[in-house]
């Protein structure tokens, strides 16, 4: 059967005045002590401060984020949800953020234990109001129904995926990504982008993620490099969060592939960031998606300003490989998986990790076995 479903939070406030709109929203969900979800590093900086500023009902703030979310922390969240009688959650910050509040915002309403629910359509009950308010351009967490949490035990990443999970409101202002750093504005920005290509390759893409990736990958491309640059170019930051925001609504409904599916093992054992690690990979393994989608490469070359022409299909996808490269080196991504302290020894063990992540693998449109996927971990190394 040929059907696509589109699914969304279920309203979306933009603009750089967008934050005013939260006092509002608040009361509309019926908000009489929530709970704000962010990490200490925002705190500090002063991001938090905007939202308690708009804040007139009582409210609590839990700040033990971090980069790379781990189950615990949802449990601790949900321990100070419960403690503090807390009726709705506000989440500040990047994807760390708006996936500890999702996944704490089920795990508040439904009595089992949080492993219950990895997988999909799994969650039984809906969870508490959230109002999601990103502070980086590039998760597009804001408006997907998916929470990725570390298991320590397990060295990996692992998710959750459940229309429970979609924000009730998300408010994306550019404002709020004034203070984010140049490395986080790159890491986030390219993993947005990635975002893009793989929900326009995606074996479930339709017409409408179709022209939500296209639409961010010409807004990255061409704003990436002035928000890096300049991080006080509000202009080339509204561009960067809209771009964002787009892919995430195209992913969040499409699906990412195997960018994703071989990045978890290097967050889930490494610890590198999403960002890099997306960023990292998606040049190597378009090299090898390249043969099962060039008209798509070609479409992918063109929205990141190649003039492609005069080109057979062979030679655009190539431009399209190129230009991801060259957007990468611009932002001062690694290169190279030796860059890291990754002994060669575990690209093995990583393959059989990337191979079990079957939710992501079969929308990529082209398969994998363990070879291929050590094979791309080798070429990513240096090899």
């Amino acid at each position: 059967m040929n059907i696509s479903i589109f699914s969304m939070a279920n309203k979306l406030v933009t603009g750089a005045d967008s934050l005013q709109q939260l006092t509002d929203e608040v009361t509309r969900l019926g908000m009489k002590n929530p709970l704000i979800v962010t990490d200490k590093v925002l705190v500090g900086a002063g991001v938090v401060q905007r939202v308690e500023d708009l804040l007139s009902s009582a409210y609590g703030i839990f700040s033990d984020v971090n980069p790379e979310p781990e189950i615990e922390i949802v449990e601790h969240c949900v321990r100070t949800i419960k403690d503090g009688k807390h009726d709705g959650l506000i989440a500040v910050g990047g994807g760390s953020a708006m996936d500890i509040a999702k996944a704490s915002s089920v795990m508040a309403t439904n009595s089992v234990c949080i492993e219950t629910y990895f997988g999909t359509n799994l969650i039984e009950v809906p969870g508490l109001p959230l109002i999601a308010i990103p502070t980086t351009a590039g998760t597009g967490s804001e408006v997907t129904n998916i929470s990725i949490l570390s298991d320590k035990k397990e060295q990996v990443k692992k998710g959750i995926v459940s229309p429970y999970l979609l924000p009730d409101v998300a408010i994306v202002s550019p404002v709020m990504t004034l203070t984010c750093p140049p490395s986080v504005t790159a890491a986030s920005g390219v993993d947005a982008l990635v975002h893009a290509v793989e929900a326009y390759i995606s074996k479930f893409a339709s017409p409408v993620t179709d022209a939500l990736a296209i639409g961010a990958m010409k807004l990255i491309a061409k704003n990436l490099p002035k928000a890096y640059a300049a991080p006080d170019n509000l202009e080339a930051r509204e561009a960067m969060i809209t771009g964002s925001l787009m892919a995430g609504l195209a992913f969040g409904n499409a699906g990412v592939g195997a960018v994703h599916a071989l990045a978890y093992p290097l967050g889930g054992r490494f610890h590198l960031s999403h960002g890099v690690s997306n960023s990292l990979l998606l040049p190597f393994v378009m090299k090898w998606n390249k043969i099962a989608c060039l008209e798509r490469f070609r479409d992918i070359a063109e929205a990141l300003g190649e003039k492609v022409n005069h080109l057979n299909d062979d030679e655009a996808a190539d431009k399209a490989i190129e230009a991801m490269t060259r957007i990468c080196r611009y932002v001062d991504i690694p290169q190279s998986l030796s860059e890291f302290d990754i002994p060669e020894s575990a690209l093995s063990e990583m393959a059989s990790e990337a191979i079990k992540q079957v939710r992501l693998l079969r929308n990529n449109p082209r398969a994998l076995n363990v070879r291929d996927i050590e094979k791309i971990y080798r070429s990513a190394y240096g090899f």
